[in-house]
């Protein structure tokens, strides 16, 4: 099963909810534990400068990628006029994540409360923008997770529009492809590739059980010098 692409030529990402045994296996996860599994491996897909704006909820999902422009640089498109963002709601689900680049540089909404509402009603998991979200105080009500790199109450009409739904997008240093997959808490927003997703959650698991291995040790009233010791720095060696 495909998704509808709007104004996005060729795209073809397919549909992955919450049944998807990956998605599953990331939200059981932290992006601490994620981060490392992504240092042992060598792989890049961390970033900070997104700060949790709504909700305290952890989110993971795919996603469903958007990107933005100046009002000026938009695609001339045949037909009615369409709001940024509505085509990725409408293709969207539970265990998906809108993520949305805004680098043209101007202050204006890269996302806003109606779509936080319509996002909420989807079940969507989410929304990831680099770039300024307004009406941030409503998706507070609608507890919908978003992370972002600013605040503004400045409308996006006039000054930014929609490039296209589905396509590759640049969030901070981080290329995310449609269908790439998504964990973000108050640590950090973490992308990682669909080729890459068995070995990353393989390692994460392996860490996190180590962790909690840790954590054990101490309540049982080991000395956290020796916890924190030989197991704790050899955590990411290649052949641990």
């Amino acid at each position: 099963m495909q998704r509808p692409c709007g104004n996005s030529a060729g795209c073809n990402a397919p549909l992955h909810p919450m049944t998807d045994p990956y998605t599953q296996r990331l939200a059981r996860l932290d992006c601490c534990a994620v981060s490392d599994a992504l240092d042992k491996l060598n792989l890049t897909g961390v970033v900070t400068v997104l700060p949790q704006r709504s909700s305290s909820r952890r989110i993971a999902g795919r996603a469903i990628t958007v990107k933005l422009v100046a009002k000026e640089q938009a695609p001339v498109t045949s037909g009615p006029p369409r709001h940024l963002g509505t085509t990725a709601i409408e293709s969207g689900g539970p265990g998906d994540v809108i993520v949305v680049e805004q680098r043209s540089g101007i202050e204006a909404g890269s996302w806003g409360g109606i779509l936080s509402l319509a996002a909420k009603v989807r079940g969507i998991e989410g929304v990831i923008a680099d770039g300024p979200v307004r009406d941030i105080d409503e998706a507070r009500a609608y507890d919908l997770p978003i992370y972002s790199r600013g605040l503004t109450a400045r409308t996006a009409r006039g000054r930014v529009a929609e490039a296209a739904t589905n396509v590759d997008v640049r969030i901070d240093e981080i290329t995310v492809s449609p269908g790439d997959y998504v964990l973000a808490d108050n640590s950090a927003v973490i992308f990682i590739g669909k080729a890459n997703i068995e070995a990353v959650l393989a390692a994460a698991e392996d860490i996190a059980a180590r962790e909690a291995a840790m954590a054990k040790a101490l309540l049982a009233g080991e000395s956290v010098g020796t916890v924190m010791g030989a197991n704790y720095e050899n955590m990411l060696a290649v052949h641990a």
